[in-house]
């Protein structure tokens, strides 16, 4: 064999050496590489379910993949936020976090925690309303309350979302400024604002307690109207809601808030990948644009902000339950 013979056969076993050794990193194809999943705890119509389906769509146009939102209910949000924790950890399920998972361990309800999840962005932040029936006998927020300090406890029902979700805080913070037992209005668990509404509209419930946006649907229909906000300034795309503050001299400091995350133990690069993608996104003028148009509050943290935002609701939530009578142990 000549001196060229011996080179060619050196060479030709060299580039099939570097072949083998391209051929994984060719193979894996960008993340996301088929449809993607994002599940929502809460009902069709309310304000969870608006935020991730804008979520979905803007990271679906930009991704490149199909990205689907699938509605989860029941438990009072421990089931939605189940299978995002018990998911597998690949980045292709997906879920809107909300702030019952710094509520429902500690009545119990699961053993899930923040710390269950892969944060990615916290997107959106929105005080509690008081709303009624649009041919409810009560003008404003204060004949609403001096109904119910008049009523025996029970008498009125209201809802909002699940036994012990933010709405359900909402009403037990406004029972106690007023003075009155948690417990005074009767909670009825619903799966989110949407369906609580309806039965608001339909007659089943006295009064409602969640986001203005979240009950927008029945205030435009003419079927609702909403008293007042437990929030320090009035919505700007709400304007003519005055806060309870300035109705009656009362300040109940809580929020729903919503975030995107992952079961826990996401590939770092997956992760970075989707906390990139929703930043650009909350950035982006659609989502304003769609947010502002519903009166939705936006408001951004990144992974780990949104991680130390959560850690710290937890603690809040489990102090402001235990004060209400409705944390165990």
């Amino acid at each position: 064999m000549t001196f060229l013979d011996r080179r060619s056969v050196l060479q030709g076993a060299a580039a099939g050496v570097a072949g083998l050794i391209a051929a994984p990193a060719i193979g894996q194809a960008k993340f996301p590489s088929r449809p993607v999943t994002l599940i929502c705890p809460w009902g069709a119509g309310g304000g969870t379910d608006a935020v991730v389906r804008i979520v979905a769509s803007l990271m679906e146009k930009s991704l490149g993949q199909p990205f689907s939102v699938v509605n989860r209910t029941g438990g009072s949000g421990v089931v939605g936020h189940s299978a995002i924790a018990t998911a597998a950890p690949d980045g292709y399920t997906l879920g809107i976090i909300t702030s019952e998972i710094a509520m429902m361990h500690h009545q119990g309800l699961t053993q899930l925690t923040y710390a269950s999840y892969t944060p990615l962005a916290l997107m959106n932040d929105d005080p509690p309303g008081i709303q009624v029936k649009s041919d409810s006998p009560y003008k404003d927020v204060k004949q609403l309350a001096d109904a119910i300090k008049a009523a025996p406890v029970g008498k009125f029902k209201a809802s909002g979302t699940g036994q012990g979700g933010i709405w359900h805080l909402a009403l037990v913070g406004w029972m106690q400024a007023m003075g009155l037992a948690p417990n005074h209005v009767a909670w009825v668990p619903s799966n989110g604002a949407a369906p609580a509404m309806q039965d608001l509209a339909a007659g089943g419930l006295d009064l409602v307690t969640c986001s203005v946006p979240e009950a927008r649907a029945m205030i435009d229909a003419g079927r609702a109207k909403s008293l007042a906000i437990m929030a320090a300034a009035r919505n700007p795309q709400f304007k003519d809601v005055p806060t309870l503050k300035e109705a009656m001299g009362l300040e109940v400091p809580l929020g729903s808030w919503r975030g995107i995350g992952g079961p826990k133990n996401l590939p770092p690069e997956v992760a970075r990948i989707l906390s990139a993608e929703l930043k650009a996104i909350y950035d982006s003028q659609e989502y304003r644009d769609f947010m502002n148009a519903r009166g939705l509050t936006m408001k951004y943290a990144d992974a780990d902000a949104f991680g130390s935002f959560m850690g710290e609701s937890d603690k809040a939530m489990g102090a402001f339950m235990k004060a209400g009578g409705l944390a165990k142990g």
